[in-house]
């Protein structure tokens, strides 16, 4: 049996728990991916719906669906967090990495959409690493 990981959003109001029975996790780079998560890529892990389970605030989520296109984001009303929602064609949830308070045992397996990535990606992961802000 596989371990049962939390997760929730900033704020603490919208909480879940999901299996760690992931079969995907992927970096994507795309714009649309980059804009949503203000980031260099998001970090999204793929499982069975029936792995999540909401353990409170669900009714403070709201969905974005990207005109045009198969691309979503669901959020917390309060903080704005990412949080799980289903695939649109309801086969699997997305849980976006950043939202687990623990380490999922899968490892990202593929960046996708590499050729939109950023060049300050590139330099940051060649930056010095620290453990807090700068002086």
């Amino acid at each position: 049996m596989n371990k049962i990981l939390n997760g929730g959003c900033l704020c603490g109001e919208v909480r879940f728990t999901v299996k760690d029975e992931f079969r995907l996790f992927h970096l994507c780079h795309c714009l649309q991916c980059r804009k949503i998560t203000s980031s260099a890529f998001a970090s999204n892990l793929f499982t069975a719906q029936e792995n999540l389970a909401w353990t409170a605030g669900e009714h403070l989520t709201r969905r974005f669906e990207y005109p045009g296109r198969e691309f979503t984001k669901v959020f917390c009303t309060l903080c704005g967090s990412g949080l799980p929602f289903p695939s649109t064609d309801n086969v699997s949830v997305i849980v976006p990495a950043g939202s687990l308070d623990e380490e999922p045992t899968i490892e990202p397996l593929r960046n996708i959409f590499w050729e939109e990535h950023t060049n300050w990606l590139d330099a940051g992961m060649k930056a010095p690493c620290v453990t807090g802000f700068d002086e």
